[in-house]
């Protein structure tokens, strides 16, 4: 079945675009890059008016050992994300597990680094100001363009003023401040630190709930009900005096905090999307 061409108007390098990395075309390399503009039509108002889209691919977010650890597998798509490469910067745009736009977006400027290579699978960064990240799991089939990308950009210019990623507010593209949760610009308000960590010890599965992460939620709060009722018992237990009783209170309880406390934990780290407390975010079109 031939693809639609009714994809958003955006300023697309399509040479460079639809080409592999020796900048042949490549019919299936249009499609599937036409697949992905189907994803970012949300991009518009974020753009400059001498800003390009160079190409378009998938990885994940950055995350620690620890989350990787604790996670296994399911992490892959908790930090599915969309990279788009422009002339100017990398947008890194935290998704669904489908690619789908959550209303968060972060920038990469160019100028703020001092180097960006492809090692293996993974995206390594080095930024002036001397800080280090790495994205994870770029799309094999892009891997060798990105990497001839790379080669042609100059780092020159001076580092703005965050001088690394930064997200953008969904509604007005201004900076966000970094542990700041309302923006500086329109004052949208985005989902913090301080709700996820009371809504995860008060409701089962509450932090991913509120988060945005269902199933997570879902098998969280099943978990979380079943320590509870244990707890409950082994209270019981203690008042009748059972034997054993206590320590399997005292097991339990432990179990179920150390729940809570990964709840937490988890919260925390998808809480550093940005995520607007509103479900419907507006832009507002201005020119840049």
């Amino acid at each position: 079945m031939e693809m639609s061409t009714n994809y958003p108007a955006l300023p697309l390098e399509s040479d460079i675009l639809f080409s592999n990395h020796k900048n042949v075309y490549k019919k299936g390399i249009e499609k599937r890059q036409k697949k992905f503009i189907q994803q970012i039509s949300f991009l518009k108002p974020f753009l400059k008016e001498d800003e390009k889209i160079f190409l378009i691919t998938t990885g994940c977010s950055p995350m620690s050992f620890l989350e990787q650890f604790l996670m296994g597998w399911i992490v892959y798509y908790l930090k599915r994300s969309l990279f788009i490469f422009t002339n100017r910067r990398i947008f890194h745009i935290p998704s669904t597990f489908n690619y789908k736009y959550r209303n968060s977006i972060a920038q990469i400027l160019y100028s703020d680094c001092r180097n960006i290579e492809i090692k293996g699978r993974s995206l390594n960064i080095k930024y002036k100001k001397g800080k280090k990240e790495k994205f994870f799991y770029i799309a094999r089939k892009e891997k060798k363009k990105v990497k001839t990308l790379l080669s042609a950009i100059a780092f020159d210019g001076s580092p703005g003023k965050s001088g690394g990623r930064v997200h953008l507010c969904p509604r007005c593209a201004e900076e966000l401040v970094q542990d700041e949760y309302t923006c500086p610009g329109c004052r949208l308000e985005f989902k913090n630190k301080a709700a996820a960590r009371k809504i995860s010890l008060l409701y089962p599965g509450g932090g991913y709930f509120y988060t945005g992460h269902w199933w997570l939620g879902i098998c969280d709060a099943f978990s979380e009900a079943i320590l509870l009722v244990l707890v409950i018992v082994s209270l019981v237990e203690v008042i009748q005096g059972v034997e054993g009783g206590i320590e399997s209170l005292v097991t339990f309880a432990i179990i179920l905090t150390l729940e809570k406390a990964l709840t937490v934990y988890h919260s925390n780290h998808f809480i550093k999307e940005y995520m607007p407390a509103a479900k419907e975010i507006v832009p507002i079109l201005a020119t840049k």
